[in-house]
């Protein structure tokens, strides 16, 4: 039998949802966020589909669970979950999860207006401003962020070749910039991503290898990253981040975000101390910043920073009991 109660808060970022939930934790084994990553994916995957799938959630559903540091150093933990998996580390996710937690009282900072959160990518700080109960913005000091793959040619049947990067910014994007067979994102549909994005993945997830230096657990193409022009004052780009089955994310998508400063970063166009703001689908904004320079295994590679906001809309409880059918969630493909 497996049964559970699960209360929520659910949030947006920048008009992607997140959904902290704070009961029903499951007893992670491992000593770091990695090793407790995979004890989840191996015994409670079943907690994440009952909450981000359909009936109880959807396509771009996005969640956490809040837990006690890992690191002496740190104030929390964090496990991310969502339709596309346990991912190692997300942006979006941070900001509304941290934003969430300090304003429901159930994350208090060490020192005020900083966090050190431990996540499966790594260990990451944070700098936030509060405003009496409420999170005006959350920035994040992501982990280092490299280019994995340059100008790749990928024959994509029915489209045709698209030169293409991949890089790192706690999760591994192909990034596709305007082309002969791409005009940009403002001239393609949501419906021409989502029809193209799982095919573009599954080639170069095929063909490139994508295996983190130091984590072999942190490994394959998960997102798909398109740019094109901006449609908000002060943007410097634009996005539209393709995860999950049938997810485009409606934030600038804060680990895009920083893939997207490495690679820039490696080609010459931005240098450290650049601040990049980044525009998603829907003209929402981060602001990400290249704070310094590093290395990943040979790979040249950056510090990022990417800062946001999010907003509570409400909070829930949701019952998951195997006596449902759709106890675990399904997906319509």
């Amino acid at each position: 039998m497996l049964k559970g109660t699960f209360f929520c808060v659910d949030a947006h970022t920048c008009g992607n949802p997140v959904r902290l939930v704070t009961s029903g934790h499951p007893d992670l084994k491992g000593c770091t966020m990695s090793e407790k990553r995979q004890d989840f994916l191996n015994h409670y995957d079943w907690i994440r589909k009952a909450l981000m799938f359909e009936p109880r959630g959807h396509d771009m559903m996005s969640g956490a669970f809040l837990y006690p540091p890992c690191s002496d150093n740190a104030d929390a933990s964090i496990l991310f979950i969502e339709t596309s998996g346990c991912l190692p580390m997300c942006g979006h996710g941070t900001i509304g999860t941290v934003t969430a937690a300090i304003e429901s009282g159930l994350l208090t900072a060490k020192k005020p207006g900083k966090l050190v959160i431990d996540v499966p990518a790594g260990q990451i700080n944070i700098d936030f401003q509060q405003t009496g109960d409420k999170v005006d913005w959350v920035k994040i000091y992501n982990v280092p962020a490299y280019l994995a793959h340059s100008d790749v040619i990928l024959d994509i049947p029915e489209l045709g070749p698209l030169k293409v990067d991949v890089s790192y910014g706690g999760n591994y994007y192909v990034i596709v910039e305007p082309q002969t067979n791409y005009p940009g994102l403002r001239h393609w549909s949501a419906a021409d991503i989502l029809r193209w994005s799982p095919m573009i993945r599954q080639i170069a997830h095929e063909q490139l290898s994508c295996i983190h230096p130091d984590d072999p657990t942190v490994s394959g193409v998960s997102h798909v990253l398109w740019t094109g022009d901006t449609i908000s004052e002060g943007s410097d780009g634009a996005n539209a981040v393709f995860y999950g089955d049938k997810a485009i994310d409606r934030s600038p998508c804060g680990t895009g975000t920083s893939a997207r400063l490495a690679q820039l970063y490696t080609k010459g166009q931005l240098k450290v101390g650049d601040q990049y703001t980044h525009e998603s689908i829907i003209g929402s904004q981060f602001i990400g910043r290249i704070e310094s320079a590093t290395q990943v295994g040979t790979h040249p590679a950056i510090m990022p920073s990417i800062q946001g906001w999010a907003r509570i809309t409400g909070k829930n409880t949701i019952t998951v009991d195997d006596s449902d059918p759709y106890a675990f969630g399904f997906q319509v493909i």
